[in-house]
């Protein structure tokens, strides 16, 4: 059996962020989490980073560590959502204080000396929220970028146009700066888009199944998750609302549920009315070199199926 694929998740959770923590720790044969650093994002990063240990803790990890990192984005002042998320990031569930402290590293120095130490092309960061802590690494030692095997992001989006402006998605937008030193920083890129993830709907029927799993992982997920629906029954007008984080665990678990193209990505930095847009050449009509791969559809009934499957196993 081949080892565990190492990756360090980069995280502001966010009840969809914890569910992809959940999912990469209920998959332990193919992905070892090496550590979990947080950001502010979804909410301030004094909640982003507790809430990640909350996670770990629930899902019986207490092991895994979270390094708390960038407190704001690298230019523009932070803008957060708790509008969809609740005042805590992570409402809709009952989970206890954390019972170990954070790690005394920056987030930001865990990822730089992680993938300095590791072997080359072993490590992969999965950013589930602003690219800020990733960035910030970058800027602070440039050699990790050609270190590492690969980026998986969940942000941005083309064809849905924006999720918080009519062009941002919110993990870009809250820092298109950071997006841009990722992107322009030459490390294999893959970017799972609202484009992808919006079709990553979950059914008012998988919640049930789901808390009928009966784990306190499964009850407390599934809490996570009916209020993170209300906000998009209210959105939408429909029951069903997908869950974006997951799609980037999902991917590395199973490629082939998912497709799309390797394309050039560019970040809008300066415009009043698409700062923060992922412009996608998907025709490639600049002819510049491609830079990202840019997932587009997912057989969601099958990601759906494997994500219960392996937040069964948790306790």
């Amino acid at each position: 059996m081949p080892m565990p694929r190492k990756i360090i998740i980069d995280t502001d959770p966010g009840q969809d962020d914890a569910f992809a923590i959940l999912l990469a720790l209920g998959s332990p044969d193919e992905l070892e989490v090496v550590g979990i650093t947080a950001v502010a994002g979804n909410v301030p990063l004094a909640r982003t980073a507790e809430n990640a240990q909350r996670v770990v803790e629930l899902a019986g990890r207490p092991d895994i560590t979270v390094y708390p990192g960038c407190a704001r984005p690298m230019v523009r002042p932070l803008f957060t959502a708790e509008y969809v998320h609740g005042d805590s990031g992570l409402d809709g569930c009952e989970l206890p204080a954390p019972s170990r402290p954070l790690g005394s590293l920056h987030g930001v120095d865990f990822i730089i000396d992680t993938v300095m130490a590791a072997e080359p092309g072993s490590v992969t960061v999965c950013t589930l929220g602003p690219m800020t802590n990733l960035a910030m690494a970058m800027v602070k030692q440039p050699a990790i970028a050609g270190r590492l095997e690969e980026v998986v992001l969940m942000g941005g989006g083309f064809f849905e146009g924006g999720n918080t402006t009519p062009a941002a998605e919110f993990n870009i937008f809250v820092d298109p700066h950071a997006a841009h030193v990722v992107f322009t920083s030459g490390v294999p890129l893959t970017m799972v888009p609202i484009d992808c993830t919006y079709r990553a709907v979950m059914t008012p029927d998988w919640l049930r199944r789901l808390r009928a799993v009966g784990t306190r992982t499964a009850i407390q997920a599934a809490g996570m998750a009916e209020f993170y629906q209300r906000y998009g029954n209210t959105k939408f007008g429909t029951d069903d609302y997908p869950l974006h984080d997951p799609c980037v665990i999902g991917y590395l678990l199973r490629p082939e549920l998912f497709s799309g193209r390797r394309c050039h990505v560019a970040i809008d930095l300066v415009s009043p009315l698409t700062a923060g847009m992922t412009v996608v050449d998907w025709w490639n009509v600049t002819k510049q070199a491609p830079n990202c791969l840019v997932l587009r559809d997912l057989d969601n009934p099958a990601f759906y199926a494997l994500m219960l499957e392996r937040l069964s196993r948790l306790p």
